[in-house]
């Protein structure tokens, strides 16, 4: 494997990744070339930071070719584009034979929510101090733990007493909220997702953790529920703010998350003529908004 490394602008990124798909690299990374150090600027709208940017000043391109040649002769094809006048080729270079499958999971170490509450990768040995175990493996599905915002639900559903609830999951995406509400005591619960990668991702996360759930499309979501739980982002749990409080039971939670702490004003405003949100846990800029109702 050889990668074909390069330096470009950021209006020359889109034409320079169109042509290395053209010449069949096997991938492309983009970064920030200057990344540590005091020219590194961020662009996706960070907790605190000002809002998204297009692109990086100057971007790093690594294309990974199957062999040497290719990725030469990707270079020298670059080279004499009018559009590649502004960038610039830093060099090919071979790269080491790697366990990539084990580099891989070795970034993905087990996630405590509580003291006794874990999310394990199949991989790794569950901690001696835990109680409760979600196995679950990185996926194409959205949540597997490790943001603020996952956390701060099950952190929610740990605190809460589930047993003999009715429970929804909004936006389930992997699964893990509703399977993490099984293993709470809940005892029906619907999981929902507009994306059938998903709904699909959480049949088999719940399969894998021997918890009976309802996987499906929003339409499966009907009547009311004890606990309502949504981990999507802002704008969309704005507009859905009739729709997830009218599934919530008399004297039942609803909790949302996805939200940054600058956004809690407009979430309340957003959900004032059916219910209270208030601001129940932070983490990293992000909140967990509740309402009893």
């Amino acid at each position: 494997m050889f990668e074909l490394r390069l330096m470009c602008p950021q209006d020359r990124i889109e034409a320079v990744s169109d042509a290395l798909d053209a010449l069949d690299a096997l991938s492309l990374s983009v970064e920030d070339a200057d990344a540590q150090t005091d020219a590194e600027q961020a662009l996706f709208g960070e907790p605190g930071m000002p809002p998204p940017q297009e692109g990086w000043q100057r971007s790093r391109l690594v294309a990974l070719f199957a062999d040497q040649a290719a990725a030469q002769e990707a270079a020298q094809l670059l080279a004499v584009q009018d559009f590649f006048a502004p960038c610039q080729v830093l060099g090919v270079q071979e790269l080491a034979d790697k366990d990539w499958v084990r580099l891989t999971q070795s970034q993905f170490a087990p996630v405590d929510i509580t003291l006794d509450f874990w999310i394990v990768p199949t991989w790794h040995e569950p901690p001696a101090q835990a109680r409760r175990i979600i196995r679950l493996d990185p996926g194409l599905a959205f949540g597997t733990g490790t943001h603020p915002t996952t956390r701060m639900c099950l952190r929610w559903i740990a605190q809460h007493d589930l047993s003999g609830q009715r429970v929804l999951d909004y936006g389930c995406g992997s699964g893990i909220l509703a399977i993490g509400a099984a293993l709470h005591g809940a005892a029906h619960i619907d999981a929902v997702d507009i994306d059938e990668a998903a709904v699909t991702s959480t049949q088999l996360n719940a399969q894998a953790n021997h918890v009976q759930l309802h996987a499906g499309l929003p339409d499966q979501a009907q009547g009311t529920y004890q606990t309502v739980l949504a981990n999507i982002l802002a704008t969309p749990l704005k507009v859905l703010a009739p729709l997830l409080r009218g599934h919530v039971a008399q004297g039942g939670h609803l909790v949302l998350a996805g939200i940054l702490e600058r956004q809690a004003q407009e979430l309340q405003q957003a959900y004032a003529p059916y219910c209270q949100l208030q601001v129940s846990d932070a983490q990293d800029g992000w909140i967990l908004m509740t309402a009893s109702c």
